[in-house]
């Protein structure tokens, strides 16, 4: 083995962290690297963790070292290598009386919780550290959590890629493609239906998808609506939020992250903005990006953009300033 990596998880009890923890230890995520994990719930129901610990010693993950779990998010964040936040108050529960809805209600509630684990990840954790905002509303939770760390050599982002994955699902069934052939697909903007799945760049079996799909009434009326409203078609079907596919892309977003992407491609994050595609600095904004062979992540700069896919993307980059200055007394 060739070396450790501590890897935090928040809202290590849920349905979503269930799925996303054992293959954390199962030696892909992280390759052959001994990954030591400490797993993060709120005094309510951190007991409930002994059980998942107690299974996870039970699988047999020879690259699991040292598992411990805690309410003190402060304790945990010590010299972390990873953040996986996938703990927020979600949408649908009731929450001090009232069913939390509304994107505005998410944002109020969840805000103060990403000041303060900032805080503790800009103070305790490595300098180098990369923090993945799985919990909604992604974006903003991320961008609140990123200015109270105020720490630039730490990497935030907001996971796009289950947005990715799905964009990609439903491409693959209109062309007849295998989806492993389907590649570079970019969310643009918002984890929300006012997100942009990029449908003239994507790579299909090699080809740019605006030479494959010839059917913009397809995009328009099937292609977008389905991939922005999906979480919610989700969630009206089984009762519940995305739990396995979430997890399946948090992981897909730690591994893309962890090694060199191959010339020509991409992943779908979101990240700082630094005013890359005419996007105002400082937004979380879903950007294709790439990882180098030093392990830095960049934007991809040399995308290209019709009018359509920039009027498409200014609806999603509004409401992401919209949101900024709904929670603008959260920020320095």
């Amino acid at each position: 083995m060739s070396s450790r990596v501590k890897v935090v998880v928040t809202g290590a009890a849920g349905q979503i962290a269930y799925s996303l923890i054992p293959r954390l230890v199962d030696g892909n995520t992280f390759g052959d690297k001994i990954v030591d994990l400490c797993l993060v719930e709120i005094p309510q129901v951190v007991s409930k963790l002994e059980g998942l610990v107690m299974e996870l010693e039970d699988s047999y993950f020879p690259n699991m070292g040292e598992v411990t779990y805690t309410d003190n998010f402060e304790e945990a964040s010590n010299n972390a290598d990873w953040f996986l936040l996938v703990g927020s108050i979600p949408r649908g529960i009731v929450y001090e009386g009232k069913k939390i809805e509304e994107r505005s209600d998410l944002l109020k509630i969840n805000g103060g919780i990403f000041v303060k684990q900032g805080e503790a990840i800009g103070k305790n954790g490595k300098n180098d550290a990369k923090i993945l905002v799985v919990g909604n509303p992604a974006n903003t939770n991320a961008l609140i959590g990123k200015n109270s760390a105020g720490k630039e050599s730490q990497l935030w982002m907001a996971m796009t890629m289950l947005d990715s994955s799905r964009a990609k699902s439903v491409i693959s069934k209109k062309t007849g493609t295998n989806i492993k052939d389907v590649k570079n697909m970019i969310i643009w903007g918002n984890h929300s239906p006012t997100m942009y799945p990029d449908v003239e760049n994507v790579l299909i079996d090699g080809e740019l998808g605006k030479d494959v799909i010839d059917d913009m009434k397809w995009v328009e009326d099937h292609f977008l609506p389905t991939v922005q409203q999906r979480g919610k078609a989700v969630i009206d079907s089984r009762g519940a939020s995305s739990a396995t596919s979430a997890a399946k892309a948090a992981l897909d977003t730690i591994i893309a992250c962890e090694n060199t992407t191959k010339e020509g491609n991409s992943f779908s994050a979101a990240v700082a903005s630094d005013g890359a595609y005419g996007v105002p600095e400082g937004l979380i904004c879903g950007y294709p990006l790439i990882t180098l062979s030093d392990g830095s992540v960049e934007i991809k700069r040399d995308i290209s953009m019709s009018e359509f896919a920039k009027k498409k993307f200014q609806i999603s980059i509004d409401e992401l300033e919209s949101e900024r200055e709904a929670v603008k007394h959260l920020l320095k």
